[in-house]
């Protein structure tokens, strides 16, 4: 996560962790890496992939789908590692961090153009952090949770954009009935 956007009320990089269980959170500094983070990437049951877009990346590292079970050890679980911050802020979190150098880069090719409304990028196939997050965990054979973090992301910026016009949230929209039917089929 670039320095300050887990304090933005706009980021949507917490609704992976509130979704997904195995999420793993990390300040990102150009001068220092979290041991951590350098620990979990050489952990032998994940298969990393740093996500970002292809055009940026030396086409030999880049892939558009998960390895198959051929290609790597057939224990290892997908890490998707994605770099939460503005569009200028993870272009250079993705130049000035070699220790990604070594894995492959997926780039995502989704059919539809972003939805999230509350910052936008000049461009319709930029995401914002949990969008990704859903792509990649529909990429991962996750289809249940990656409908539930697209239903949240609707929420949360329904509800942000009604806070900001002062307005109450409305929990009967489409949205928030969504996102409650999709958390009732998990429990099932």
């Amino acid at each position: 996560m670039a320095d300050i956007e887990p304090l933005k009320p706009s980021n949507t990089g917490w609704l992976v962790a509130d979704v997904v269980s195995d999420t793993f959170a990390f300040s990102w500094s150009r001068t220092e890496v979290a041991p951590q983070l350098l620990a979990l990437l050489a952990d032998p049951q994940w298969q990393p992939y740093v996500v970002f877009p292809g055009e940026f990346v030396a086409p030999s590292r880049v892939v558009h789908g998960l390895l198959q079970r051929t290609e790597v050890k057939s224990s290892k679980r997908p890490l998707f590692v994605l770099l939460d911050g503005t569009w200028s802020e993870a272009r250079k979190m993705f130049r000035k961090s070699p220790y990604l150098d070594a894995f492959p880069v997926l780039s995502l090719a989704p059919e539809q153009s972003s939805r999230y409304q509350l910052r936008r990028s000049h461009r319709e196939d930029h995401f914002c952090t949990s969008e990704v997050a859903a792509l990649c965990l529909a990429l991962a054979d996750e289809a249940h949770p990656a409908q539930i973090l697209e239903a949240y992301l609707d929420v949360f910026s329904e509800h942000y954009l009604r806070a900001k016009q002062q307005l109450p949230a409305d929990s009967q929209s489409q949205a928030r009935l969504r996102l409650h039917n999709l958390a009732l089929t998990s429990h099932k």
